[in-house]
């Protein structure tokens, strides 16, 4: 399995997945109020942008997506 998928659990496959960029992470902080997000990754799958931890893949019930860019 490559190095960048791991399991989504919106998804129910291993898919894969990027860390979050710098204004996803603010974005994210903003939604949860969580101090520290760096663990944080989005599935790269069509239509899905999930967002999970490194080690907990639903980490937010109900699940977050990462919402599309301007």
């Amino acid at each position: 399995m490559p190095r960048d998928t791991m399991f989504c659990y919106t998804c129910d496959a291993d898919e894969p997945h990027r860390p979050l960029t710098a204004l996803e992470k603010s974005w994210l902080k903003e939604r949860t109020s969580r101090k520290n997000v760096e663990g944080f990754f989005m599935c790269k799958a069509p239509n899905c942008r999930n967002v999970r931890a490194g080690f907990n893949k639903r980490p937010f019930d109900p699940v977050i997506r990462v919402p599309l860019p301007d």
